[in-house]
This record gives structure tokens, C-alpha cells and sequence, in this order.
């Protein structure tokens, strides 16, 4: 009870705060332990650790048990995907700014939430979120083209997930975050035959390894539990504005962390895609359930995570609630 207690006396905005702020110092540690561990090494160590973190917590195999063919290859699609997602995702965040490669990752939740409601306010929001993106991405498109590539392949896989996501929120043998323990699991398996050997290759580095375990934890586990608390408590109109203001999350912890300091332009972007952001709406309203249900915060990213922003992600499908990785 005083558990329960202490934990209602603090403000579901400050979860929500602690949240973001994690969901971007995840990535922003992996572009610091790229000195050490090559690339997707790094994605390797994130989603391994985050899989065992959430399988000593949930165990998902017996959710994979539990289910029949077709929920199966729904889960194996979801962590293949959110694998794929995290590699792309390191691989643009190693050669361009983390706040750029944030707000490009918010082009296709707007843009779903387009397609599921043809309004003007959503028309608006996707012209601002795509002149934002236009101005972060084209002072870099001769210098860094496979950046942008890496980049946009990360956005169009985002999409992807959030769709897979939420038809995963929806099957009904599958609760909450055992479908995310589940999916992780799946991905640590497909990632392993691209990172694994460069993961190896680092395993004499006892620093490193401990640093993949944190960027594992910051980038999945904290987020996402953070997350719930602060969703299990906001209103939805609050929840959705304060999730407008992630891409400027990024560009804060970029300048902080990684000393990426945004020129004039990349601050006109990164302020449309707020705005696009906090201008869009679903297509339905949606219930407090699927809000939580269906909000793939871990990753990456994210994520879910991982990417992020996983976190924004079921925003725009089906209008059931208000991020991921890579």
C-alpha cells in the first residue's frame, strides 16, 4: 500500500518526462560506444539485453506457446521488423545528428494518421511534418546520403511496426507487454547474424559489454515502464501534446550528450515537426485500454525504443491512443 502510495504522489508528468529523456539517452550512449563496438554490434548488445531483461521478467516463451499459427508469425513478423528497425536505425544515428534522425522517424505516424482521417488538420500536420524534414534532411543530401538512407528505411520500417504493433495489441491471447518480451526475444535471434560477430568481437571489453547492457536498458526497459505509469494517469489531450515535444527532446539530449548542436535550419525543422506532430489526430477516439495496450514505447527507439519513437506509435492507427530503434 505505501508502494502504491508513493508512487501515486508523483506527477504522471514526471514519468512521462523521465521517459523521453531515457528514450533518447539510449541512443544517445550508442553513438558514445560506437568508438568501442562497431555498429550493429551495438544494436546487437541493445536488443539482446533488453530480451533478457524482459525474459527474466515476463517470461515470454509461454506466450509463444500459448498462441496459435497465425499469432505466432504475427509476433516473428513484429520482432523481425523491430530488429531490421534498430540496425537501420544505429546505422543513422551514426552518421547523422540524433535529432534529425528523430524527426524523420515522426514523418509515418503522421502520415497514418493521415490516411486513417482525411482532414484538413491532419493535411496540415503532414505538409509541416514533411517541410520540417525537408529542411533537416536537404543541407545533408549530397554529404550523407547514406545516412538519409538509413534514415528513411528506419521511418518507412517504423511504420511498419506500429501497424504489426497494434494488430498484436488487439490478438487476444496476448497481454500488454508479453507480446513486446515475446517480439524482443524474436528479434535478438534475427539481429545475431548481423551484429553478433562484431558483438563478439567486443566480449574481451568488459566496459563495453556493460555499457551494451545500459543502452539496452535505457533505450527498452526504462522507457517503456515509465511510460505506462505516466499513461496510466495522464488525459489523452495531455499525453498527446507532451509527445509533440519528443523530436525536441532529441535535439536537447544531441546538444547535451553528443555536443550535436543544430544550426538555424535544423531548428525550423525540428519546430515543424513538433507542430506536425501536435496537430495530428486518429481516426476514432479510442480507449483508455488500447492507449495502453497498444503503445510500443520499448523498442526502439524506438525504439519500439527502441524505437522509438515507438512511443507516438499507435497515435495513428486505428485512433487508439495518443515514438523506437533502433
Amino acid at each position: 500500500m505505501c508502494v502504491v502510495a508513493s508512487r501515486r504522489s508523483i506527477p504522471p508528468e514526471l514519468y512521462f518526462i523521465v521517459s523521453a529523456l531515457f528514450h533518447y539517452l539510449g541512443p544517445s550512449f550508442a553513438v558514445l560506444l560506437f568508438a568501442r563496438v562497431e555498429v550493429l554490434g551495438v544494436a546487437w548488445l541493445r536488443i539482446a539485453s533488453a530480451a533478457v531483461i524482459f525474459a527474466l521478467w515476463r517470461r515470454p516463451w509461454r506466450t509463444l506457446a500459448a498462441l496459435d499459427s497465425d499469432g505466432r508469425r504475427l509476433l516473428v513478423a513484429w520482432g523481425g521488423v523491430l530488429a531490421v528497425m534498430n540496425c537501420c536505425f544505429y546505422e543513422a544515428i551514426d552518421r547523422l545528428p540524433l535529432a534529425t534522425v528523430a524527426a524523420i522517424e515522426f514523418l509515418p505516424v503522421i502520415a497514418l494518421a493521415a490516411l486513417g482521417a482525411r482532414t484538413a488538420r491532419n493535411g496540415g500536420a503532414l505538409a509541416l511534418a514533411v517541410a520540417g524534414v525537408y529542411l533537416l534532411s536537404h543541407v545533408r543530401l549530397e554529404a550523407r546520403l547514406l545516412g538519409l538512407a538509413f534514415a528513411f528505411a528506419n521511418a518507412l520500417l517504423f511504420a511498419l511496426y506500429i501497424v504489426l504493433a497494434h494488430r498484436v495489441a488487439r490478438h487476444e491471447a496476448v497481454q500488454g507487454i508479453d507480446g513486446l518480451a515475446a517480439s524482443m526475444l524474436i528479434a535478438a535471434v534475427v539481429v545475431t547474424p548481423f551484429g553478433g560477430l562484431q558483438a563478439a568481437r567486443a566480449i574481451s571489453d568488459p566496459v563495453a559489454i556493460l555499457a551494451g547492457t545500459g543502452v539496452g536498458l535505457s533505450s527498452s526497459v526504462i522507457p517503456y515502464v515509465t511510460d505506462q505509469l505516466a499513461m496510466a494517469r495522464l488525459e489523452r489531450a495531455t499525453y498527446s501534446l507532451m509527445v509533440s515535444l519528443l523530436p525536441a527532446t532529441a535535439t536537447v539530449v544531441g546538444l547535451v550528450v553528443l555536443a550535436q548542436v543544430p544550426s538555424a535550419a535544423d531548428l525550423a525543422g525540428v519546430a515543424m515537426v513538433v507542430a506536425g506532430v501536435a496537430l495530428h489526430r486518429g481516426a476514432g477516439e479510442g480507449t483508455d485500454r488500447d492507449l495502453r495496450r497498444t503503445r510500443p514505447y520499448a523498442v526502439a527507439e524506438s525504439a519500439v525504443a527502441e524505437s522509438a519513437v515507438a512511443e507516438s506509435a499507435a497515435v495513428a492507427v486505428g485512433g487508439s491512443s495518443a515514438t523506437g530503434a533502433g
